[in-house]
């Protein structure tokens, strides 16, 4: 019986547009009978009232989806109506309630980018980048109650490119995610999946990715190889960035972004060169900063 073939039930879990890449290869191979996101959130400089790409990618394919911020009884209760094999869960952002994990037929699964044990949480891929990691990898892992500490059930390895960023390993990962997932489906319900479990020994954790942490000091700024893990671990959000006095008493924010680009808030990214013809005056104030990363 291939698996095709077979009338799953599978609902899934995603608000990224990271989501969207596993999202995409489900729907195309199997089929998805609902997909649960956040809702619609401020983008941009005017903050407009925006769907998010797993919505979008839903309502492109018809797919029937629910938006939630909160997994409440309620919630719970529609995603129980649709009386599901398998939950799917890839780059979602909330945690699952015991009452929701209890639901499917088969397992709830999620798609981590890491290699677990290692780099457990919210931010696998900024922190790889950050500690200067050569490898990464895709773990799936059949979800219990502690976050991220559940039975593995495929993994694989992926080699970070030396101008790696936190955007380009999550398309890399959530692709590598959305190949192995098809034979994990495929294994569970033939009843041959092997669970591995993790060695919580050997766990470590990461921390939520925020806006301040960012920030640089341009009178103390971090060294050459720091800087650069930096730059690429944070884009496209928050960025590397400092706030800097572009003209009498007009503070703005200005972000290092990779290939030696520079932003002014509020305008297109430009070459460290043209920033300098544009802002002579902080030649001699962005010097360190500046060696540090031209």
């Amino acid at each position: 019986m291939k698996i095709e073939n077979c009338k799953l039930k599978i609902i899934f879990f995603g608000s990224s547009k990271y989501s969207t890449i596993v999202a995409s290869s489900l729907h195309r191979k199997i089929g998805l009978t609902a997909v649960v996101t956040l809702p619609d959130a401020p983008i941009g400089r005017h903050k407009t009232i925006t769907p998010n790409p797993v919505k979008t990618f839903a309502q492109e394919n018809n797919i029937p989806y629910i938006t939630t911020d909160k997994l409440d009884n309620e919630t719970i209760g529609e995603i129980s109506d649709l009386q599901p094999d398998f939950l799917v869960i890839a780059d979602y952002g909330r945690i699952l309630p015991k009452e929701l994990l209890a639901l499917p037929k088969y397992a709830p699964i999620n798609i981590h980018h890491s290699l677990l044990p290692k780099y457990r949480g919210s931010s696998p891929a900024s922190s790889a980048i950050l500690a200067g990691e050569k490898t990464s990898g895709v773990t799936i892992i059949e979800m219990g109650q502690k976050v991220d500490a559940g039975d593995i059930l495929a993994q694989k390895e992926y080699i970070l490119k030396n101008n790696e960023t936190k955007e380009s390993l999550l398309t890399a990962l959530n692709t590598i995610g959305s190949e192995i997932i098809i034979p994990v489906l495929h294994e569970y319900i033939q009843g041959k999946i092997k669970k591995i479990p993790q060695d919580h020994a050997k766990a470590t954790y990461t921390q939520k990715i925020k806006k301040p942490g960012g920030f640089i000091d341009i009178n103390n700024p971090p060294s050459l190889e720091h800087l650069d893990r930096m730059i690429r671990a944070y884009y496209p959000w928050p960025t590397t960035w400092t706030k800097l006095e572009l003209s009498p008493n007009i503070w703005k924010i200005v972000k290092l972004l990779p290939e030696n680009k520079i932003q002014v808030e509020g305008g297109k990214p430009m070459t460290i060169k043209d920033f300098l013809n544009g802002y002579p005056q902080l030649k001699e104030k962005l010097k360190k900063l500046l060696t540090n990363i031209t």
